[in-house]
Protein backbone atom coordinates (compact mmCIF):
# COMPACT_ATOMS: atom_id res chain seq x y z
CA UNK A 1 0.00 0.00 0.00
CA UNK A 2 1.60 3.24 -1.15
CA UNK A 3 1.99 6.28 1.42
CA UNK A 4 -0.74 9.28 0.36
CA UNK A 5 2.44 11.49 1.43
CA UNK A 6 5.93 12.00 3.04
CA UNK A 7 7.22 14.18 5.25
CA UNK A 8 8.13 17.54 3.48
CA UNK A 9 11.71 17.59 2.25
CA UNK A 10 14.09 19.13 5.04
CA UNK A 11 11.85 18.26 7.90
CA UNK A 12 12.72 15.31 10.13
CA UNK A 13 10.11 13.37 12.77
CA UNK A 14 11.52 12.94 16.28
CA UNK A 15 10.56 9.32 17.08
CA UNK A 16 10.04 7.62 20.45
CA UNK A 17 12.99 5.33 20.38
CA UNK A 18 15.47 8.86 19.55
CA UNK A 19 13.13 11.63 21.63
CA UNK A 20 15.42 10.77 24.77
CA UNK A 21 18.07 12.27 23.58
CA UNK A 22 16.30 15.16 22.37
CA UNK A 23 14.54 15.55 26.02
CA UNK A 24 17.77 15.50 27.90
CA UNK A 25 20.06 18.32 25.59
CA UNK A 26 16.63 20.55 26.19
CA UNK A 27 16.65 19.74 29.65
CA UNK A 28 20.64 20.58 30.11
CA UNK A 29 20.11 23.75 28.42
CA UNK A 30 17.27 24.98 30.21
CA UNK A 31 18.63 24.25 33.65
CA UNK A 32 21.73 25.75 32.74
CA UNK A 33 20.04 29.34 31.07
CA UNK A 34 18.16 29.12 34.76
CA UNK A 35 20.88 28.78 36.99
CA UNK A 36 22.27 32.57 35.32
CA UNK A 37 19.08 33.64 35.98
CA UNK A 38 17.42 33.36 32.47
CA UNK A 39 13.41 32.93 32.49
CA UNK A 40 11.35 31.25 29.08
CA UNK A 41 10.11 33.23 26.64
CA UNK A 42 7.49 31.93 24.12
CA UNK A 43 6.39 33.56 21.13
CA UNK A 44 4.54 32.93 17.89
CA UNK A 45 5.93 31.10 15.10
CA UNK A 46 5.06 33.31 12.51
CA UNK A 47 5.31 37.32 12.76
CA UNK A 48 4.67 40.37 10.12
CA UNK A 49 7.47 40.12 7.08
CA UNK A 50 8.88 43.91 7.84
CA UNK A 51 9.60 42.47 11.77
CA UNK A 52 12.69 40.20 9.98
CA UNK A 53 13.40 42.79 7.50
CA UNK A 54 14.06 45.51 9.81
CA UNK A 55 16.14 43.38 12.16
CA UNK A 56 17.88 40.84 10.37
CA UNK A 57 18.78 42.97 7.44
CA UNK A 58 17.50 43.38 3.95
CA UNK A 59 20.87 42.33 2.17
CA UNK A 60 21.13 38.96 4.33
CA UNK A 61 20.49 35.49 2.78
CA UNK A 62 18.02 34.51 5.53
CA UNK A 63 16.35 37.48 3.90
CA UNK A 64 16.90 37.49 0.83
CA UNK A 65 16.86 33.69 -0.49
CA UNK A 66 15.53 31.38 2.43
CA UNK A 67 12.54 33.11 4.55
CA UNK A 68 9.07 31.47 4.26
CA UNK A 69 6.63 34.25 3.57
CA UNK A 70 3.07 34.56 2.22
CA UNK A 71 0.27 36.76 2.22
CA UNK A 72 -2.39 35.67 5.00
CA UNK A 73 -6.41 36.01 4.07
CA UNK A 74 -6.16 39.55 4.91
CA UNK A 75 -3.24 40.17 2.33
CA UNK A 76 -0.93 40.74 4.94
CA UNK A 77 2.53 40.01 4.58
CA UNK A 78 3.18 36.95 6.81
CA UNK A 79 6.64 35.41 7.54
CA UNK A 80 7.63 31.68 9.67
CA UNK A 81 10.16 33.14 11.85
CA UNK A 82 13.98 32.70 10.64
CA UNK A 83 15.38 32.96 14.33
CA UNK A 84 14.15 33.29 17.57
CA UNK A 85 15.83 36.98 18.26
CA UNK A 86 13.91 39.27 16.49
CA UNK A 87 10.43 37.88 18.03
CA UNK A 88 11.79 37.79 21.23
CA UNK A 89 12.83 41.55 20.81
CA UNK A 90 9.21 42.70 19.43
CA UNK A 91 7.69 40.68 22.67
CA UNK A 92 10.27 42.77 24.56
CA UNK A 93 9.19 46.13 23.25
CA UNK A 94 5.19 45.50 22.49
CA UNK A 95 4.86 44.26 26.20
CA UNK A 96 6.76 47.03 27.70
CA UNK A 97 9.24 45.06 29.53
CA UNK A 98 11.63 47.33 29.42
CA UNK A 99 9.90 49.17 32.05
CA UNK A 100 10.80 46.33 34.71
CA UNK A 101 13.64 45.57 35.88
CA UNK A 102 16.58 45.65 33.47
CA UNK A 103 17.92 43.50 32.32
CA UNK A 104 15.92 41.08 30.92
CA UNK A 105 17.41 37.98 30.71
CA UNK A 106 14.98 35.47 28.32
CA UNK A 107 15.61 32.12 26.80
CA UNK A 108 13.82 29.26 24.40
CA UNK A 109 13.16 26.69 22.90
CA UNK A 110 11.79 27.22 19.65
CA UNK A 111 11.14 26.04 16.16
CA UNK A 112 12.63 28.15 12.96
CA UNK A 113 12.14 27.87 9.22
CA UNK A 114 14.59 28.32 6.18
CA UNK A 115 14.33 27.50 2.75
CA UNK A 116 17.89 26.02 1.89
CA UNK A 117 19.70 23.06 0.85
CA UNK A 118 19.39 20.39 2.95
CA UNK A 119 22.24 18.82 4.74
CA UNK A 120 23.69 17.20 7.85
CA UNK A 121 22.90 19.26 10.98
CA UNK A 122 20.83 21.87 8.51
CA UNK A 123 17.23 21.06 8.07
CA UNK A 124 14.42 23.59 6.27
CA UNK A 125 12.99 23.11 9.98
CA UNK A 126 14.68 23.25 12.78
CA UNK A 127 14.99 24.24 16.08
CA UNK A 128 17.02 26.17 18.42
CA UNK A 129 17.90 27.44 21.64
CA UNK A 130 18.71 30.87 22.44
CA UNK A 131 19.23 33.38 25.40
CA UNK A 132 18.66 37.12 25.01
CA UNK A 133 19.74 39.58 27.47
CA UNK A 134 17.85 43.18 26.78
CA UNK A 135 19.74 46.37 28.55
CA UNK A 136 23.03 44.92 29.18
CA UNK A 137 25.92 47.74 28.38
CA UNK A 138 29.07 46.07 30.03
CA UNK A 139 31.39 43.55 28.60
CA UNK A 140 30.39 42.23 31.70
CA UNK A 141 27.69 40.67 30.07
CA UNK A 142 29.39 39.63 26.71
CA UNK A 143 31.42 37.49 28.57
CA UNK A 144 28.45 36.41 30.55
CA UNK A 145 26.64 34.84 27.72
CA UNK A 146 29.55 33.05 26.81
CA UNK A 147 30.12 31.51 29.72
CA UNK A 148 26.75 30.37 29.64
CA UNK A 149 27.38 28.85 26.63
CA UNK A 150 30.31 27.21 27.71
CA UNK A 151 28.71 25.94 30.53
CA UNK A 152 26.45 24.21 28.82
CA UNK A 153 29.27 22.72 26.39
CA UNK A 154 30.85 21.45 29.68
CA UNK A 155 27.57 20.01 31.34
CA UNK A 156 27.20 17.71 27.92
CA UNK A 157 30.65 16.58 27.68
CA UNK A 158 31.27 18.30 24.22
CA UNK A 159 35.01 17.36 23.76
CA UNK A 160 37.30 19.55 20.85
CA UNK A 161 34.62 22.46 20.85
CA UNK A 162 37.00 25.26 19.95
CA UNK A 163 35.62 29.53 20.59
CA UNK A 164 36.10 31.96 18.61
CA UNK A 165 35.72 35.69 18.92
CA UNK A 166 35.89 38.95 17.12
CA UNK A 167 34.45 42.49 17.33
CA UNK A 168 32.79 44.43 14.53
CA UNK A 169 32.56 47.50 15.73
CA UNK A 170 30.01 49.99 16.22
CA UNK A 171 27.94 51.60 13.10
CA UNK A 172 30.59 54.59 13.22
CA UNK A 173 33.68 52.73 13.04
CA UNK A 174 32.36 50.23 11.02
CA UNK A 175 31.62 52.55 8.30
CA UNK A 176 35.34 53.19 7.79
CA UNK A 177 35.75 49.57 7.87
CA UNK A 178 33.17 49.08 4.94
CA UNK A 179 34.92 51.79 2.92
CA UNK A 180 38.26 50.09 2.96
CA UNK A 181 36.77 46.87 2.43
CA UNK A 182 34.90 48.44 -0.95
CA UNK A 183 38.10 49.54 -2.06
CA UNK A 184 39.86 45.88 -1.69
CA UNK A 185 37.08 44.43 -2.92
CA UNK A 186 36.57 46.11 -6.36
CA UNK A 187 40.00 46.14 -6.98
CA UNK A 188 39.58 42.01 -7.28
CA UNK A 189 35.92 41.94 -7.75
CA UNK A 190 36.14 40.06 -11.41
CA UNK A 191 36.85 37.21 -9.31
CA UNK A 192 33.91 37.41 -6.96
CA UNK A 193 30.60 35.29 -7.54
CA UNK A 194 27.16 37.41 -8.82
CA UNK A 195 25.73 37.20 -4.83
CA UNK A 196 28.90 38.84 -3.52
CA UNK A 197 29.08 41.49 -6.34
CA UNK A 198 25.51 42.77 -4.92
CA UNK A 199 27.05 42.50 -1.36
CA UNK A 200 30.04 44.80 -2.40
CA UNK A 201 27.50 47.63 -2.48
CA UNK A 202 25.33 46.50 -0.20
CA UNK A 203 27.27 45.06 3.01
CA UNK A 204 30.86 44.28 2.07
CA UNK A 205 31.31 42.14 5.38
CA UNK A 206 28.92 39.70 4.41
CA UNK A 207 31.78 38.98 1.40
CA UNK A 208 33.89 37.35 3.93
CA UNK A 209 31.34 34.97 5.07
CA UNK A 210 30.61 33.67 1.60
CA UNK A 211 31.61 30.04 0.99
CA UNK A 212 32.27 29.95 -2.35
CA UNK A 213 36.06 28.68 -2.30
CA UNK A 214 37.47 31.97 -4.96
CA UNK A 215 35.67 34.64 -2.95
CA UNK A 216 37.03 32.85 0.79
CA UNK A 217 40.83 33.00 -0.93
CA UNK A 218 40.10 36.58 -2.19
CA UNK A 219 38.36 37.69 1.26
CA UNK A 220 41.44 35.94 3.56
CA UNK A 221 43.61 39.50 2.36
CA UNK A 222 41.01 41.96 2.83
CA UNK A 223 41.62 44.40 5.66
CA UNK A 224 40.82 43.12 9.36
CA UNK A 225 38.07 44.98 11.26
CA UNK A 226 40.05 44.95 14.63
CA UNK A 227 42.34 47.54 12.75
CA UNK A 228 39.51 50.18 12.37
CA UNK A 229 37.54 49.67 15.78
CA UNK A 230 37.11 53.12 17.40
CA UNK A 231 38.93 53.52 21.20
CA UNK A 232 35.33 52.86 22.61
CA UNK A 233 34.57 49.43 20.93
CA UNK A 234 38.15 48.12 21.12
CA UNK A 235 38.27 49.12 25.27
CA UNK A 236 35.30 46.99 25.10
CA UNK A 237 36.80 44.33 23.06
CA UNK A 238 39.82 44.31 25.01
CA UNK A 239 37.66 43.80 28.58
CA UNK A 240 35.45 40.69 27.35
CA UNK A 241 39.03 38.82 26.57
CA UNK A 242 40.35 39.53 30.18
CA UNK A 243 37.09 38.59 31.71
CA UNK A 244 37.00 35.93 29.88
CA UNK A 245 40.96 34.74 30.81
CA UNK A 246 39.87 35.45 34.05
CA UNK A 247 37.09 32.73 34.20
CA UNK A 248 39.21 30.19 32.67
CA UNK A 249 37.52 30.30 29.27
CA UNK A 250 40.05 29.89 26.46
CA UNK A 251 39.74 31.46 23.20
CA UNK A 252 40.83 32.30 19.53
CA UNK A 253 40.54 35.47 17.68
CA UNK A 254 38.81 35.15 14.70
CA UNK A 255 38.30 38.61 12.65
CA UNK A 256 36.75 36.57 9.66
CA UNK A 257 33.84 36.40 12.07
CA UNK A 258 30.84 38.35 10.97
CA UNK A 259 27.50 36.48 11.75
CA UNK A 260 24.86 36.04 9.04
CA UNK A 261 22.45 38.48 10.13
CA UNK A 262 22.72 42.45 10.10
CA UNK A 263 21.61 43.04 13.66
CA UNK A 264 25.35 42.34 15.14
CA UNK A 265 27.30 44.79 16.58
CA UNK A 266 30.93 45.01 18.59
CA UNK A 267 31.45 41.40 20.16
CA UNK A 268 30.27 38.07 18.03
CA UNK A 269 31.52 35.08 18.75
CA UNK A 270 30.96 31.09 17.52
CA UNK A 271 31.67 27.61 19.06
CA UNK A 272 32.91 25.44 16.19
CA UNK A 273 33.75 21.90 15.98
CA UNK A 274 35.24 19.70 13.54
CA UNK A 275 33.51 16.61 13.96
CA UNK A 276 30.33 17.96 11.98
CA UNK A 277 31.74 18.37 8.28
CA UNK A 278 31.64 21.98 6.71
CA UNK A 279 28.67 23.03 8.91
CA UNK A 280 30.98 23.44 12.35
CA UNK A 281 29.04 26.02 13.69
CA UNK A 282 27.42 24.69 16.53
CA UNK A 283 26.44 28.00 18.71
CA UNK A 284 26.84 31.60 17.48
CA UNK A 285 25.44 34.76 18.84
CA UNK A 286 26.93 38.62 19.93
CA UNK A 287 25.79 41.76 20.95
CA UNK A 288 23.02 44.27 18.90
CA UNK A 289 22.78 46.93 20.65
CA UNK A 290 20.97 49.01 18.09
CA UNK A 291 17.94 46.11 17.23
CA UNK A 292 15.62 47.58 19.85
CA UNK A 293 16.06 50.99 18.81
CA UNK A 294 15.83 49.61 15.23
CA UNK A 295 12.50 48.32 16.06
CA UNK A 296 11.10 51.56 17.25
CA UNK A 297 12.02 51.71 21.06
CA UNK A 298 14.62 53.43 22.98
CA UNK A 299 18.46 52.53 22.94
CA UNK A 300 18.82 49.41 24.28
CA UNK A 301 22.36 47.20 24.27
CA UNK A 302 21.27 43.99 24.28
CA UNK A 303 23.19 40.58 23.38
CA UNK A 304 22.15 37.09 23.00
CA UNK A 305 23.21 33.40 21.29
CA UNK A 306 21.70 30.93 19.30
CA UNK A 307 22.02 26.71 19.57
CA UNK A 308 21.51 24.70 17.12
CA UNK A 309 19.41 21.04 18.54
CA UNK A 310 20.33 19.31 15.03
CA UNK A 311 24.05 20.34 15.01
CA UNK A 312 24.43 19.71 18.47
CA UNK A 313 22.81 16.32 18.68
CA UNK A 314 24.63 15.23 15.38
CA UNK A 315 28.02 16.35 17.46
CA UNK A 316 27.43 14.83 20.14
CA UNK A 317 26.51 11.76 18.51
CA UNK A 318 29.65 12.14 16.29
CA UNK A 319 31.61 12.07 19.81
CA UNK A 320 29.95 9.32 21.28
CA UNK A 321 28.87 11.39 23.62
CA UNK A 322 27.46 10.21 26.86
CA UNK A 323 23.07 10.53 26.93
CA UNK A 324 21.44 8.89 29.98
CA UNK A 325 19.24 5.71 28.91
CA UNK A 326 16.18 5.90 28.00
CA UNK A 327 13.35 5.62 30.65
CA UNK A 328 11.67 2.20 30.62
CA UNK A 329 7.75 2.05 31.96
CA UNK A 330 8.07 0.81 35.59
CA UNK A 331 5.60 -1.87 35.23
CA UNK A 332 3.58 -4.08 32.50
CA UNK A 333 0.54 -6.31 34.01
CA UNK A 334 -0.20 -9.26 32.08
CA UNK A 335 -3.96 -10.06 32.19
CA UNK A 336 -5.27 -13.80 32.26
CA UNK A 337 -8.90 -13.00 31.35
CA UNK A 338 -11.75 -10.89 31.53
CA UNK A 339 -12.00 -9.93 35.05
CA UNK A 340 -8.14 -9.64 35.06
CA UNK A 341 -8.10 -6.75 32.48
CA UNK A 342 -10.72 -4.61 35.06
CA UNK A 343 -8.33 -5.24 37.81
CA UNK A 344 -4.97 -4.53 35.85
CA UNK A 345 -6.83 -1.42 34.97
CA UNK A 346 -8.10 -0.62 38.90
CA UNK A 347 -4.17 -1.39 39.62
CA UNK A 348 -2.71 0.95 37.01
CA UNK A 349 -4.86 3.62 37.91
CA UNK A 350 -3.38 3.30 41.42
CA UNK A 351 0.22 2.68 40.36
CA UNK A 352 -0.14 5.93 38.12
CA UNK A 353 -1.01 7.92 41.17
CA UNK A 354 2.04 6.83 43.46
CA UNK A 355 4.05 7.97 40.86
CA UNK A 356 4.77 5.25 38.94
CA UNK A 357 4.61 4.43 35.12
CA UNK A 358 1.94 1.11 34.34
CA UNK A 359 0.38 -0.01 31.61
CA UNK A 360 -1.24 -3.04 30.55
CA UNK A 361 -2.55 -5.31 27.68
CA UNK A 362 -4.85 -3.42 25.22
CA UNK A 363 -5.56 -5.84 22.46
CA UNK A 364 -6.56 -8.84 24.40
CA UNK A 365 -3.86 -10.83 23.48
CA UNK A 366 -2.13 -14.69 25.08
CA UNK A 367 -0.13 -13.97 28.14
CA UNK A 368 2.66 -15.89 26.31
CA UNK A 369 2.49 -12.64 23.62
CA UNK A 370 1.47 -10.37 26.22
CA UNK A 371 5.12 -11.01 27.88
CA UNK A 372 6.85 -11.02 24.65
CA UNK A 373 5.66 -7.54 24.16
CA UNK A 374 6.67 -6.96 27.59
CA UNK A 375 9.96 -8.01 26.80
CA UNK A 376 10.36 -6.28 23.72
CA UNK A 377 9.36 -2.53 24.47
CA UNK A 378 11.65 -2.98 27.73
CA UNK A 379 9.49 -2.52 30.69
CA UNK A 380 11.52 -3.36 33.82
CA UNK A 381 8.78 -5.29 36.16
CA UNK A 382 5.57 -7.76 35.06
CA UNK A 383 3.16 -9.20 36.68
CA UNK A 384 0.71 -12.07 35.84
CA UNK A 385 -2.95 -12.00 36.68
CA UNK A 386 -5.92 -13.89 36.75
CA UNK A 387 -8.59 -14.89 38.56
CA UNK A 388 -6.12 -17.65 40.60
CA UNK A 389 -4.23 -13.94 41.47
CA UNK A 390 -7.38 -12.27 42.24
CA UNK A 391 -9.14 -14.76 44.72
CA UNK A 392 -5.56 -14.84 46.92
CA UNK A 393 -5.27 -11.43 46.53
CA UNK A 394 -1.76 -12.10 45.19
CA UNK A 395 0.76 -11.90 42.47
CA UNK A 396 4.21 -12.23 41.45
CA UNK A 397 6.26 -9.15 40.40
CA UNK A 398 9.07 -9.89 38.41
CA UNK A 399 12.22 -8.11 37.61
CA UNK A 400 12.79 -8.30 33.92
CA UNK A 401 16.10 -7.64 33.86
CA UNK A 402 17.76 -9.41 37.24
CA UNK A 403 15.02 -11.99 37.34
CA UNK A 404 14.27 -11.92 40.59
CA UNK A 405 10.52 -12.43 41.87
CA UNK A 406 8.72 -10.51 44.62
CA UNK A 407 5.37 -10.89 46.37
CA UNK A 408 3.09 -8.29 46.29
CA UNK A 409 -0.65 -8.15 47.92
CA UNK A 410 -3.47 -6.41 45.08
CA UNK A 411 -5.21 -4.57 47.48
CA UNK A 412 -1.93 -2.90 48.25
CA UNK A 413 -0.10 -3.37 45.29
CA UNK A 414 1.42 0.53 44.04
CA UNK A 415 2.81 0.04 48.34
CA UNK A 416 4.59 -3.43 47.74
CA UNK A 417 5.85 -1.96 44.44
CA UNK A 418 7.47 0.84 46.19
CA UNK A 419 9.29 -1.03 48.62
CA UNK A 420 11.03 -2.91 45.85
CA UNK A 421 11.97 0.19 43.97
CA UNK A 422 13.40 1.98 47.28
Amino acid sequence: MALITKAVKGTKDALPKEIYKLQYVERIVMNEARKFGFKEIRTPVFEHTELFERSVGGTTDVVQKEMYTFDDKGARSITLRPEGTAGAARAFLENALSNEALPQKVCYLTSCYRYEKPQAGRLREFHQFGVECFGAQSPLADAEIIALGADIFEKLQIKDLKLEINSIGCPTCRSEYHRALKEYFNAKKDGLCETCLGRLETNPMRILDCKSPVCAEIAAGAPVVLDYLCGECSEHFEKVRQYLTAQGIDFEINPKIVRGLDYYTKTVFEFVSDSIGAQGTVCGGGRYDGLIEELGGRHTPSLGFALGIERLLLLMNNQGSYFPADEKTDMFLIAVGENAQLKCAQIAGEMRRAGFSCIYELNSRSPRAQMKYADKIGVRFTAVIGDEEIGQNHAVIKDMQGGRQYDAKLSDFAGCFGKITV
